[in-house]
């Protein structure tokens, strides 16, 4: 059993080092490194080189897999970090094309800068003509998510000009094109769910307001917003627009890896996305409100809740890498409670979402956990008060997460030495064994 010793050079950080010692009291030093912020790394690079192991840890848990200055998350503290801005102050003074500037570039843009960014992403709305037939060839109830996926990555079919991965502005083009045609092709993915004809993008309107029209407006009256909505939306888009090496993110990044073009990689991130562990988990909440069905349950709920042998769960609670309170759900939940409040919104499951969410803030159980309310749990919220349905809840997520998928992708293609992902495997399959004829078997 080969063990990690404590032992480090404690002078600067790229002479630290640990020392690995196999059954054979071979010794290996395994360089320290270290980022701006976190805790450093033990480079296994060359484990099985010099002791002939591999590395077993599932799920990635414990191994960062690429180096990357565009987000950093702190979960013990609750900290999320966008380029080194916290998330709070983005929220409260930035908007979601700004900040989608900011993980592309790694710097907030002056006025000119943001004026010609947000010009391109709006000259770029429109999606090319020939997609109405791709969605046309879609079931009518097929679920949006799988539209998204085969619509986004079928762009690559209609745009040769940005697809050399080797030249930077293909990639910045590329990456300003799925920013700016994905509200288009998600609200052309739920109109054609519900029989309305697709809409254009009116670009007259800011990103949020457009994506709304695109959605609602029908061609027989104007559509009138509440402020708010657009509002929401783009918090909610903030929020959402990275979160570090995700699996989504981290499936960019991997087929990315491979050459594949940036199309082809974003769609293999909408597919990760999907799952009700990830992407689909606001979703799952809503599904859960319909489960308990009434305030007058929720007290049942939670105890439910909190017994182990029960296999019901409160979705929307607690987080995988936030041991404290979420802080996006700190954000969020002030938005949260303004769209119920200014919108009247009357739906039953709201107010199971809130005597639920009163009854586990108060809970010792839930407190001692620090099982607080989620992101997720208050943007589902968000999205069913502003009609938004179900289904296109990971929709919506992907359409934020795109400003993080395209930052990553580019990163990665602009990080020299990077290399295709290649992970390996312990295998525990049948041992080298011989054909035998059908005959005999």
């Amino acid at each position: 059993m080969s063990r990690v010793g404590a032992e480090r050079k404690e002078s600067a950080v790229s002479d630290k080092t640990v020392k690995l010692i196999d059954e054979a009291n071979k010794t290996t030093e395994l360089p320290l490194v270290g980022g701006t912020m976190g805790p450093e790394c033990i480079d296994i690079a060359k484990v099985y080189k010099e002791t002939g192991h591999f590395t077993f840890d599932p799920g990635f848990a414990a191994t960062a897999s690429t180096k990357s200055a565009i987000t950093y998350i702190d979960g013990d503290q609750g900290v999320l970090l966008y380029r080194g801005y916290p998330i709070e102050q983005l929220a409260e003074h930035s908007n979601f094309l700004e900040v989608s500037y900011l993980l592309m570039n790694g710097e907030l843009p002056n006025k000119s800068e943001f004026d010609n960014f947000e010009h391109q992403v709006t000259h770029h709305t429109m999606m090319h003509e020939s997609l109405k037939n791709y969605f046309r060839g879609f079931h009518h109830d097929a679920h949006p998510m799988a539209m998204l996926c085969g619509a986004v990555a079928s762009l690559s079919a209609f745009y040769h000009d940005d697809l050399d991965i080797e030249d930077p502005e293909q990639r910045k083009m590329a990456a300003i094109r799925l920013i700016a045609k994905m509200p288009t092709l998600a609200a052309a993915a739920y109109r054609y769910t519900i029989g309305w004809p697709i809409r254009y993008p009116k670009n007259s309107l800011e990103y949020c307001d457009r994506f709304l029209h695109m959605m609602f407006e029908v061609p027989s009256e104007p559509l009138e917003l509440n402020p708010v909505a657009a509002k929401a939306m783009d918090l909610l888009f903030i929020l959402h627009a990275d979160h570090e090496q995700n699996a989504s993110t981290s499936t960019v990044r991997l087929v990315g890896s491979t050459g594949a073009n940036p199309y082809a990689s974003v769609a293999a991130g909408i597919a990760a996305l999907w799952g009700p562990a990830h992407g689909g988990a606001n979703e799952a909440v809503l599904k859960m409100l319909a489960e308990i069905g009434s305030p007058d349950n929720v007290e049942t709920a939670v105890k439910r809740a909190k017994d182990k042998d029960d296999s019901f769960r409160l979705m929307g609670f607690g987080h995988r890498v936030y041991k404290n309170f979420d802080p996006r759900a700190k954000i969020i939940r002030e938005m949260c409670h303004k769209v119920l409040n200014e919108l009247g919104v009357s739906d039953p499951l709201l107010d199971v979402a809130l005597k639920l969410e009163e009854a586990a803030l108060k809970d010792d159980y839930f407190v001692e956990r620090k099982l607080y309310p989620n992101v997720d749990f208050y943007s589902g919220l968000i999205y069913k008060a502003l009609g938004i349905p179900t289904e296109m809840f990971t929709v919506m997520f992907a359409i934020a997460r795109t400003a993080g998928w395209a930052a990553h992708w580019c990163e990665h293609h602009e990080t020299p030495g990077a290399r295709i992902g290649r992970p390996r495997q312990i295998y525990t399959g049948a041992a080298t064994r011989d054909y035998v004829a059908a005959d005999k078997r």
